[in-house]
């Protein structure tokens, strides 16, 4: 088969076009051919690689992926050669106390696919058939790949750890990633008014689209967590979505007494200072969270196949250049998901 994978960690001219052999499912696998494949900035942070990674190399980028089942192994029943599937990236161990309790992303020997794990850059994959969504013809390989990880990761954020609920106030840093464009339609399905802090005037444009009630331009002022109480009237918002990390002192500002920072990742970086004194005088929670459980992948992509949810898509790339569309998604130049076209 065809792949996009890398020998050593380094920028993005590690990234090879190659021929790798196709996997051959095991009794409880499904042999997918994938048809697109979805970009995360992970992907980006596993290419360049961080102390204390082990890969298997050479190593295949990807989390996200759509695509057609051609084989199946002995003991797969609920799957049959021809079915349209996304792949769910959260990989549990299925035996471990939290798997046995449908808490599979606190799983002890948990893996994410695409980072410990080969992905889904390439034209095939073996996964068991648990990591699979059954998907109706009228949802298109990109659109559903676009989907996988963040409205998995966006709903047991805000639905099953955060509460979010209807008449809050949720504020999200950051207009054009996937998980905050997801975020954005999920706070509006909920009910909550929406405010969104982003770095330009057509990516707030975009925001605007999906339902985000309030627009915040970052890139005019300093402190946008004062601009943040003056559009709540100096009560400050219920919620925060902060997944930059070293914006988290504006947001502890921006949240009213008793409020929440729900946080899924740390694209600014991974280590930074907070006031404490946020914390324990206003009553905030700092509420964490990875991708999500079996359940609420199922539960999520049953919305966005019913049309309540809509996966917004930015570009499209060959697979063989996929180099060049981890460079956009890197420069921030993208709203919405990136995909790669697998033919």
């Amino acid at each position: 088969m065809k792949a996009i994978l890398f020998h050593q960690h380094g920028g993005p001219e590690v990234l090879e076009y190659t021929d790798f052999p196709t996997p051959l499912p095991k009794a409880d696998e499904v042999l997918i051919r994938l048809r697109a494949a979805a970009l995360n900035r992970m992907d980006i942070f596993v290419r360049n690689g961080w102390p204390g990674l082990k890969l298997e190399m050479p190593h295949i980028n990807g989390a996200d992926g759509a695509g057609e089942v051609v084989e199946i192994g002995e003991n797969i029943t609920e799957i049959k050669p021809g079915d349209r599937v996304v792949i769910n990236a959260n990989f549990g161990c299925g035996k471990c106390e939290f798997c046995l309790q449908g808490q599979d992303n606190l799983c002890r020997d948990w893996h994410l696919l695409g980072e410990t794990m080969r992905g889904t850059y390439a034209e095939y994959i073996c996964l068991p058939a648990r990591q699979l969504y059954k998907m109706p013809s009228d949802l298109s390989f990109h659109a559903a790949a676009a989907s996988g990880l963040v409205y998995q990761t966006a709903w047991h954020s805000m639905v099953k750890r955060g509460g979010v609920h209807a008449g809050e106030t949720v504020a999200i840093v950051g207009a054009g990633g996937g998980v905050n464009s997801a975020s954005i339609q999920i706070a509006k399905f909920l009910g909550a008014r929406v405010i969104v802090i982003g770095s330009n005037k057509s990516k707030l444009e975009a925001a605007h689209s999906l339902g985000a009630d309030i627009l915040i331009d970052r890139s005019q002022t300093e402190d946008w967590s004062k601009a943040v109480f003056s559009a709540t009237e100096k009560r400050g918002v219920d919620v925060v979505i902060d997944n930059v990390g070293t914006t988290f002192p504006l947001s502890l500002r921006a949240l009213r007494k008793g409020g929440r920072l729900l946080t899924v990742g740390n694209t600014g970086a991974p280590r930074f200072e907070i006031d404490n004194r946020f914390i324990f005088a206003k009553h905030l929670s700092i509420i964490g969270s990875t991708m999500s459980t079996l359940a609420d992948f199922s539960e999520v992509m049953d919305l966005i196949v019913a049309g309540k949810l809509k996966p917004i898509l930015d570009r499209i790339f060959p697979l063989q250049e996929a180099a060049a569309a981890q460079e956009r998604l890197w420069r921030g130049e993208n709203f919405g998901k990136i995909t790669l076209d697998i033919p």
